[in-house]
């Protein structure tokens, strides 16, 4: 679009999390009239790590805000994979982009807070709830439970795996449990057991039990996560330090000795969902990104990277194609093909047998898939 055009664009994002700040700040800088309406009274984030892809960290050298992201995060040179018992299975360098190399090990708090800190003051709406969406063609008009209305040539859905978009305009189908809890932490380093020694990312793997160790060193803190089969699709299960130390018997002691001294007040439990993979991501004004578009299971590490490629990806229709609704058209075909296969991988998962298919890219032997059931809509939200 013709950068009159674009200055005269009126954009809606709803949804301030990872791929909504990350659209807010791809879309301002075309110049574009952007305004965030989030849902939430005050901004929160899950406490655990999350690793930042080189993709990822190109984007956010793209658009000046690099040195901001990586100010309170750590680069990491490779990932291992180990048994349960810590017999090393695989050791690789990050994929690289560009001149990119290095994944960066963030805190999720400190990442959403570092993406709505470099976004204009009154940009971001909180307390606005999506009550309603009316898609006019070229232009849709919102409604919020608060009383509040905006309309917008451009809407963004980036509301997350319970999107209200999706639900009113694209899919009604709700989340779908993947048979697995996560449970995650973060501790000091202090108290690892002195399993945070660099700043490269470890799993170990057995037993229908993943266990994720991510150093964040910054902080001197290390993100502890549990992935463990679990029949029970609560949207927040409740469990015992019993059930948690039952799910890494056999394990690496000093895994073992951090879960026996974990407070449970602060760990996170959730049952894991993703959604289907949704037919059509966009109208002629209106399109989905993110979790709404394509939540995934977490076995990748790839749905925060997913939403800031989309983000990339949508400001690049807009500046390519003639108009709003061929950009959305090209956005969907840029993306939905790797999400697709993203999400299809993730729910693959992976076992000591199968590390050759951790990571995208990869192709991944045949594999029968576990049983799988639609869940009815969790009551409280979640980030994936």
């Amino acid at each position: 679009m013709k950068a009159e055009d674009l200055k005269n664009l009126k954009i809606a994002i709803v949804g301030a999390g990872y791929g909504g700040a990350a659209a807010a700040k791809a879309l301002s800088l075309l110049g574009a009239d952007v305004k965030v309406y989030e849902q939430a009274p005050q901004m929160g984030e899950v406490g655990a790590g999350i690793g930042l892809r080189p993709a990822t960290m190109a984007r956010f050298r793209q658009w000046g805000i690099f040195d901001t992201i990586a100010s309170v995060s750590s680069a990491s040179d490779y990932f291992e994979i180990l048994t349960a018992a810590g017999d090393p299975i695989m050791k690789d360098t990050w994929p690289e982009f560009g001149e990119e190399k290095h994944t960066y090990l963030i805190h999720r708090r400190d990442f959403i807070e570092a993406l709505l800190g470099v976004l204009p003051e009154g940009m971001v709406q909180l307390g606005h709830r999506l009550e309603s969406i009316e898609d006019k063609g070229g232009r849709s008009l919102l409604v919020f439970s608060n009383g509040g209305t905006a309309e917008a040539d451009l809407v963004v859905g980036a509301d997350g795996i319970k999107s209200s978009v999706r639900g009113q305009l694209f899919s009604a189908k709700g989340p779908v449990f993947s048979g697995e809890h996560a449970y995650r932490v973060v501790i000091s380093a202090d108290d690892a057991h002195g399993m945070v020694t660099d700043d490269n990312l470890r799993m170990y793997i057995g037993k229908g039990t993943k266990v994720y160790l991510l150093p964040l060193r910054h902080r001197n803190q290390m993100s502890f996560d549990i992935t463990a089969l679990n029949p029970d699709g609560t949207w927040a299960p409740a469990i015992t330090k019993e059930d948690l130390l039952k799910t890494v018997e056999g394990f690496d002691e000093r895994i073992v000795d951090i879960a026996r001294g974990l407070d449970m007040d602060s760990v996170n439990v959730r049952a894991v969902y993703d959604i289907d993979p949704v037919d059509t991501w966009h109208t002629d004004s209106v399109v989905l990104m993110g979790d709404a578009a394509h939540s995934m299971l977490h076995h990748q590490g790839q749905g925060a990277n997913s939403a800031i490629e989309d983000a990339g990806a949508l400001a690049d229709a807009l500046a390519e194609a003639g108009s709003v609704k061929e950009a959305l058209v090209l956005f969907q075909a840029t993306r939905k093909p790797v999400t697709d296969e993203l999400q299809r991988i993730s729910r693959q998962g992976w076992s000591e047998e199968e590390v050759n298919d951790v990571f995208p890219g990869q192709k991944p032997k045949p594999q029968k898939p576990a049983s799988r059931k639609p869940a009815s809509q969790p009551a409280e939200p979640v980030k994936a």
